[in-house]
């Protein structure tokens, strides 16, 4: 089978991270991929798996309110429709995986008057907006378009309130990792605390993602520096991927002078070796105000670090409360400071916590699960039959049946 994976831009986050995980583990024998999207890491990560790719544009799209933007962007697209469309008629792929909202939207009015089939992975939150209706609605006029979910969260939001209309074409596939690259590896963790100068007796807290609002950072930061543990780091991990974000790096900055935590806190900037990171930490901590997944959660309980999440999205179909992590309301930084303070002073419920995770995620979060509900789902919106293992031959007709 021939797939064209599309990305709407070059950088790498989760949504990428994933992609190269299918990318990594596709069976060549039965998928010819080639990978199309503008220049960047990705461009260059998914060259040095051996697959062709192709560069492209970079679509310029944002939810906003203003119409002069509102332009821009349509232009933008535009253009970009006209060249996946070419990438399209040149290489007749059997199917197309759009790896995000953007993207799925790029790839079905570039295929409008073919027969291809476009996969859209779901990896966002929609916002509350007109556009997203309107997204909603180009979905339901497209016979052609099925949806890959990252979690119930994203696929009951997504479908909104056409969910009866929408619920039989939208596949939840939960993210997954390749154990090989999270294994529990202590000295790797001593390692990154040896080379940041940290003491044995710190007790090293980590925020690890994007540097965005939507991450809360900012809101960590005081949650941080009202919690005043003592002997106490954080680490904030990650890098601003947009031009808006560079400002609220820069916000970081300022506000962790203004609360007098500067000197605890480090900006370390983006990270190839987030498994060393996460193994640095005595606690990892995801304060987003929107997460449709949260991979960094499941890494970090694949290596056994204990994990204090906000309960929004999709994290809760992760983290069972005070079983295999710790759940905290969210956009409540009184709340999250005190779990803070609550998990810093008990060193055996963070460990019995972190105990919980290897296991959990193995039975759960496995690269080999996730691969063979995708290529299942791959061959089933073709109707085509696979000499597979039983449980994927078994997943196949079902998933055919919403195709046919």
């Amino acid at each position: 089978m021939r797939l064209l994976f599309y990305n709407h831009t070059g950088e790498v986050s989760g949504a990428e991270r994933m992609l190269l995980l299918i990318l990594a583990r596709l069976d060549r024998a039965a998928f010819e991929p080639v990978v199309v999207c503008p220049p960047g890491p990705l461009e260059k990560m998914a060259g040095d798996l051996k697959v062709p790719v192709e560069s492209m544009s970079v679509l310029e799209a944002r939810f906003t309110w203003r119409l002069s933007e509102l332009a821009r962007y349509s232009r933008s697209f535009l253009q970009i429709i006209c060249q996946v469309r070419e990438r399209v008629s040149r290489h007749q792929p059997d199917l197309i995986h759009a790896n995000s909202i953007r993207s799925g939207l790029v790839a079905t009015a570039a295929t409008f008057g073919m027969r291809t089939r476009v996969v859209w992975h779901l990896h966002d939150i929609l916002p509350r907006h007109p556009l997203s209706s309107a997204i909603r609605l180009f979905v339901l006029l497209s016979s052609r378009t099925r949806m890959i979910a990252v979690s119930e969260a994203v696929a009951k939001n997504f479908c909104g309130r056409f969910a009866g209309l929408m619920k039989s074409r939208v596949r939840v596939i939960l993210n997954a990792i390749d154990l090989d690259n999270f294994q529990c590896d202590p000295k790797s963790g001593q390692a990154i605390r040896q080379a940041l100068g940290l003491n044995k007796s710190d007790l090293v807290f980590g925020i690890i993602g994007q540097l965005t609002p939507r991450k809360g950072q900012l809101e960590l930061i005081r949650a941080f520096a009202r919690a005043r543990v003592p002997h106490s780091v954080l680490l904030i991990v990650g890098a601003a991927l947009f031009n808006r974000d560079q400002e609220y790096a820069l916000r970081l900055e300022q506000e962790a002078k203004s609360l007098g935590v500067a000197d605890s806190v480090r900006m370390l900037g983006s990270r190839r070796d987030i498994a060393a990171v996460v193994q640095s930490l005595d606690l990892l901590i995801v304060n987003s105000s929107a997460e449709p997944f949260g991979l960094v959660i499941v890494e970090a309980m694949a290596c056994g670090t204990p994990v204090l999440a906000a309960a929004v999205d999709g994290i809760p179909e992760i983290i069972a409360h005070e079983k295999n992590g710790w759940l905290a309301p969210s956009r409540d930084e009184s709340a999250l400071a005190a779990a803070i303070v609550h998990l810093s002073r008990d060193a055996g419920l963070r460990a019995r916590l972190a105990e919980q995770g290897p296991q959990y995620v193995a039975t759960h979060f496995a690269a080999d699960r996730y691969m063979n509900e995708l290529q299942a789902f791959y061959f089933a919106s073709q109707n085509v039959k696979r000499r597979a293992p039983a449980a994927e031959a078994t997943a196949g007709p079902a998933e055919a049946a919403k195709f046919a």
